[in-house]
């Protein structure tokens, strides 16, 4: 039984494989976020680039989400920042064209944060272009072999370094969003994807290998509470 989580899946999701209405993906934006908050994006998010930024007290930074859905930690960090006295500058990066305007949808109140439509593999920035790069629950989405090349990519356009937030591949995460989970999920993608991007998501050994073949330093792997790993790494140049 427990074989299945010694190597990643490859099988694609619906989100992947374009098998879903508009209403469905309507709906997937709004209870993803319901997700994202219970299982602690926002507190990685917090617990690793935030924190650094705190801890090198840096009073202005810029910063690309690649693959923000709707914009979710852009607004964390937008929140954070005034709350902190920092000036903050925020682009999110989504391939899909729904989920690039709904990022300004949702981001009305706060114009630090902005939006274009760009696929991952080639971001359309020069290198050094921002601060920190980061991205969460997307790189599962990818095979190895472009799980390099994002990072790669990110790395590229990030002077001080990035931060990758996935999902921790393991037996105890994936038998909980089975059962307790589906008693609060209502929409079938999140339903139906969210069980199988555990299966294709990674474990630490497997996020610092994908760091370094990207040429990243620095790389490390950190474990946050319940099923969430973040890769930070910093460019060869910073």
């Amino acid at each position: 039984m427990f074989s299945r989580f010694r190597q990643r899946s490859y099988e694609l999701e619906n989100i992947d494989k374009g098998t879903y209405t508009p209403a469905e993906y309507e709906g997937c934006l709004v209870e993803l976020q319901r997700v994202n908050e219970w299982l602690g994006d926002a507190k990685a998010l917090r617990g690793s680039l935030l924190e650094e930024i705190e801890r090198k007290d840096l009073r202005s930074f810029s910063m690309l989400d690649v693959g923000a859905g709707s914009g979710e930690l852009l607004r964390v960090t937008a929140k954070w920042a005034r709350e902190t006295n920092r000036l903050a500058s925020l682009v999110g990066l989504e391939l899909n064209e729904r989920s690039a305007a709904a990022i300004l949808e949702e981001s009305q109140d706060f114009s630090e944060i902005s939006a274009v439509q760009a696929n991952g593999l080639t971001l359309p920035f020069p290198d050094d272009c921002f601060d920190y790069v980061i991205q969460s629950l997307t790189l599962h989405h990818f095979d190895d072999a472009d799980a390099v090349s994002v990072i790669r990519e990110m790395g590229r356009v990030a002077a001080r370094g990035i931060f990758v937030i996935d999902l921790h591949r393991n037996p105890v995460a994936y038998f909980f969003y089975t059962t307790v989970g589906r008693l609060f999920l209502h929409n079938r993608l999140i339903r139906e994807d969210g069980a199988l991007s555990i299966l294709r998501s990674f474990t630490p050994e497997e996020m610092e290998k994908l760091g370094i073949e990207a040429g990243l330093a620095h790389v490390a792997v950190e474990k946050f509470f319940p099923s969430r790993l973040v890769l930070s790494a910093k460019t060869p140049s910073s």
